[in-house]
């Protein structure tokens, strides 16, 4: 049988998008069904000092208002539970009574219609007691500032990295280089906003349809905060439209659950259905953290990199959501991928009222990986040397201890990955880049830039991990149909459709025999979250082991042969909160990328032309999905570090709608985005399968930088790169067009 793995199979759910019948949440209707809409709080930091909804409970067809009182355990939260799923005075429970960012919510109206419910909304009367609002993380992390949140301090996570002897260190270097960095929030901009419809259903479970990343912990958060029985609360996935890690944390899932619950007590068994408006999605879930980065490089005149002293701070937002866990990637990768001696780094993850930072794909990685990699072509602008040549001189391997002490786990092909980037766009060794050709107009200039970077595959830092699967071999004399049970969501990025090739693989049938019940916590056991590069490498292992169970069941004549299997990867640690040491990570991917800019020196503004991205992504299983995700990446990594410029002021979110926070369009795409898929087996992966979506966002921005650098020989440190900002650093600088 031709293998089922490295086939480029048709994506099991393009024909129903592409015609229009797939089911996105919004798209579902139950008979008989009522309408939410949610008050949102609209102030940045404020005490509700009143909650009157009784005119709104008044408007014909309005069937019912929930507050702060009808949420028996009134709280929630990925990383802590210290966000209250709605606001209100006089519950009894200490800071449920404050808002803290924009999107907090107040109140929920359920009624006959959507408009109806809109309307009521607009009646509820708010009596606000505004607070001091904090909207820069160094400015709360000062002794004296207002504490948020009351039972913890605006610092949430102080991590640090202590190797060697920086202090002494500084003698050996040749060469020192300092500089500040910021990195901006990004909007996850999926395609259809929040948006699910609750219910009971026939066993009288809570039951709430909803896109999102992670349907066990959605169940675990519904429950813990309706103070029901796990068993009690079922969550499905529909299609999803996007999620970028956007869907990990809580939206509607809570609210809607409660609204479904509340009137089934009061004996209205009627679903409840809500969409958001893009607005509400801009403003209500949580974002990219912004960073603020100061780096000192030092390297010997040969180029060896000596000492790395590092501080970031993060802005965590109103609460704490994943940010001590994104700060953790950060941590590593602000170093990059290369081999220190010496390290010095503090990075802290602070408390704000602005919009809440979480996961967001590379999850800490991108904001490390910009101070990282200018950092090292800033030095080698310093020393003379080949920005390139300098990278691989310096690049881990395996068996070199990284900033916390420990080699990275087996199979560090980095080395490899940067090689074959660069060999890709004609670098060779002493004698560099092919030089570019200029454009003839005066003002236009073409310049080339590199980065690389590796990714985290699953989760880090002694994080519990796991993933289940069940597989079901149903037939005769042969197999001629495989279940797959499996809870992992499809957000888009075909993971259904590489489950399905991996079982087909794994029991060794035709993938057209392959039938996948997905993403039902009804019917499977904890896949984890589609998150941290993970999926296809932990579904694969989990899928693997129970199909061979099964065959060794359907072998010794049990028919059907049915089988479970629970993947432990290996373990991970905490790092030691003095040094820094430990294992942070089982595994991880590589990437390289080198990207060609053009500037117009007399605008700023900066256009992405030719991009090459190389991935070690151990196996493609469907190598078509993996150009996909790579390109998908980089177009999503452009609008980060070229267009999308979230602004708040005070709190308040500037750019809610997507006519004025701008994301990448068709023509805004590279002309050329050249996929590199390189296929070093991972020794614990499943068929030796690396996780790669992640990858090559990473070095996106800092390459562009570098581009705009060897373009108009000024360094930005800061993005996006709008055309004002450009203009105005060329300005500065003295390089604008005249």
């Amino acid at each position: 049988m031709t293998s089922a793995l490295g086939q480029s199979q048709p994506r099991r759910d393009a024909l129903g998008k592409v015609r229009g019948e797939t089911l996105y949440p919004g798209d579902i209707n139950r008979p008989g069904q009522l309408h939410m809409q949610i008050l949102f709080a609209g102030r940045p930091h404020a005490r509700l000092r009143r909650l009157d909804v009784s005119k709104a409970a008044a408007v014909p067809g309005v069937v019912a208002v929930f507050t702060a009182h009808d949420v028996p355990v009134n709280e929630y939260g990925l990383g802590a539970f210290d966000q209250p799923v709605l606001c209100g005075p006089g519950t009894g429970k200490p800071g449920v009574d404050i808002v803290r960012f924009v999107g907090d919510q107040v109140a929920l109206v359920v009624a006959e219609t959507e408009k109806i419910a809109a309307h009521a909304r607009t009646l509820i009367e708010v009596d606000y007691e505004d607070l001091p609002v904090l909207t820069d993380p160094r400015v709360a992390m000062q002794p004296g500032a207002p504490q948020l949140l009351p039972d913890r301090a605006n610092v949430l996570a102080h991590m640090k990295i202590r190797k060697g002897d920086v202090a002494a260190a500084w003698a050996e270097c040749a060469a020192i280089v300092a500089a500040e960095y910021h990195t901006p929030m990004q909007e996850h901009a999926y395609l259809q906003p929040e948006a699910g419809i609750a219910y009971l259903d026939e066993a009288g479970r809570v039951t709430v349809q909803v896109a999102g990343q992670w349907a066990h912990e959605d169940q675990e958060q519904v429950a813990h905060a309706l103070g029901l029985p796990r068993d009690q609360v079922r969550i499905i996935y529909p299609a999803i439209g996007g999620a970028f890690g956007g869907r990990e944390d809580m939206s509607v899932q809570i609210v809607l659950a409660l609204a479904a619950w509340r009137l089934a007590q009061r004996g209205i068994h009627r679903p409840v259905k809500i969409i958001w408006s893009r607005e509400e999605s801009i403003v209500g879930h949580h974002k990219r953290h912004a960073f603020y980065i100061r780096a000192r490089w030092g390297a010997r005149a040969d180029g060896a990199l000596v000492a790395a002293q590092v501080e970031l701070i993060s802005d965590a937002g109103a609460y704490t959501y994943t940010s001590p866990k994104v700060l953790g990637n950060a941590l590593l990768m602000c170093t990059g991928p290369y081999h220190f001696p010496h390290a010095h780094i503090d990075a802290y993850t602070v408390l704000t009222n602005n919009v809440p930072g979480g996961a967001f794909r590379g999850f800490g990685g991108p904001q490390g990986a910009f101070a990282a990699e200018l950092q090292l072509d800033k030095l080698a602008e310093q020393l003379g040397l080949d920005p390139i040549a300098m990278r691989l001189q310096n690049l881990l391997r395996d068996g070199v201890l990284s900033t916390t002490g420990t080699p990275f786990p087996a199979g560090v092909t980095i080395d490899r990955v940067v090689a074959r980037c660069a060999q890709e766009v004609g670098w060779q060794p002493g004698v560099g880049l092919p030089p570019l050709t200029q454009p003839p107009q005066p003002y236009l200039r073409r310049g080339r830039g590199f980065g690389c970077a590796f990714k985290n595959i699953g989760f880090s830092f002694g994080a519990p991990e796991s993933c289940a699967a069940r597989v079901e071999l149903h037939g005769d004399g042969q197999i001629e149909r495989v279940v797959v049970y499996h809870a992992g969501a499809d957000c888009g990025q075909g993971a259904h459709t590489v489950m399905a090739q991996m079982a087909a693989q794994a029991v060794g049938v035709p993938v057209s025999r392959v039938e996948l019940i997905a993403s039902d916590t009804a019917s499977s056991g904890s896949s984890g979250s589609a998150s941290a590069s993970r999926l296809t490498y932990m579904s694969g292992n989990a899928i693997k082991g129970a199909a061979e169970r099964a065959a060794q069941k359907w072998q010794d004549e049990e028919r059907p042969a049915i089988a479970s299997f629970v993947y432990h990867p290996p373990a991970t640690t905490a790092l030691d909160p003095q040094t820094g040491h430990g294992d942070p990570n089982f595994a991880y991917g590589y990437v390289a990328e080198a990207v060609e800019v053009e500037v117009d020196l007399e605008t700023g503004h900066v256009r992405l032309l030719d991009v090459v991205c190389a991935d070690d992504v151990g196996r493609a299983v469907n190598p078509q999905q993996v150009e996909g995700q790579i390109e998908g990446a980089v177009v999503q990594a452009a609008g980060y570090a070229i267009l999308e410029n979230f602004i708040t002021q005070g709190g308040r979110v500037l750019t809610p709608y997507l006519s004025n926070y701008l994301i990448p369009t068709v023509l805004d795409v590279p002309a050329r985005v050249k996929s590199v898929i390189l296929e070093y087996a991972e020794p614990n992966g499943p068929w030796g399968v690396r996780g790669m979506a992640e990858m090559p966002y990473l070095p996106l921005a800092p390459a562009i930088a570098a581009a705009i650098h060897a373009a108009t020989g000024v360094w930005i440190d800061e993005f996006p790169y709008t055309p004002d900002r450009v203009l105005a650093h060329l300005q500065a600088a003295g390089k604008a067009f005249a």
